[in-house]
């Protein structure tokens, strides 16, 4: 998944983003709250996750002024604020959740897929599916053929991207964007490594190749050569 983390304070932000890294998402965030909700309505996430208390805009504003101009993203409000009246404000704004600081992780990253499990919020697609791949966003599984591939959770959000991406040339900085958060090249095969991984589970078994490098360019994932 793709999410973009609303967070003022830099401590809670990263742990958030090392936690949900792990886990194989994307993760972008911003400090700040008018600067995070141009970045929310002018790309596209799967959830947002968004404090009350931020410099700029505070999150209520954030959450209505989202939900008045028609987007459906799940939202869910992670904030010290945790008063019943705050929660009920929260909720009422248009967030599909509210979490309270201090918090663990581990229940973060559940109301996360639950939320990931509504589909009807989302407004796209839950299953990718390339020839005979199908990969399965909500259950994490994929598939070639009958055949059932494990792959790791950083595996997985490469195969997502490149099959999010089917038929196009998709770049090594994009790749370091999109699955390690890399605005920057750090000078290592780490998307070599992975790629050939990914080869060695989704295509060398198989008679069929989809995952095809494009010279000088980057990777494509397509059907036939």
């Amino acid at each position: 998944m793709r999410v973009l983390l609303i967070e003022d304070d830099p401590d809670t932000a990263q742990y958030v983003i090392n936690g949900l890294e792990e886990e194989g998402h994307t993760i972008d965030h911003s400090a700040d709250g008018r600067e995070g909700m141009t970045q929310a309505m002018g790309e596209t996430y799967d959830v947002l996750i968004v404090d009350r208390m931020l410099p700029g805009i505070e999150g209520l504003a954030i959450v209505k002024t989202m939900r008045s101009a028609g987007c459906k993203i799940p939202i869910i409000f992670l904030t010290a604020l945790g008063g019943v009246d705050d929660r009920v404000d929260g909720l009422d704004a248009g967030g599909d959740d509210y979490l309270t600081k201090p918090f663990a992780f581990s229940e973060l990253l559940a109301r996360i897929n639950a939320l990931s499990r509504r589909p009807h919020l989302k407004g796209e697609e839950t299953r990718l599916k390339v020839g005979d791949l199908a990969l399965d966003l909500i259950t994490r599984k994929v598939y070639r053929g009958s055949a059932e591939i494990d792959l790791q959770p950083r595996e997985f959000r490469l195969l997502e991207v490149l099959m999010r991406n089917k038929g196009r040339v998709v770049t090594r900085t994009m790749l370091l964007e999109r699955v390690w958060s890399f605005h920057f090249d750090p000078k290592t095969s780490v998307v070599e490594t992975h790629i050939s991984r990914l080869r060695s589970k989704i295509d060398k078994p198989f008679a069929t190749e989809l995952i095809h490098t494009v010279r000088g360019s980057g990777y494509s994932l397509h059907e036939g050569p």
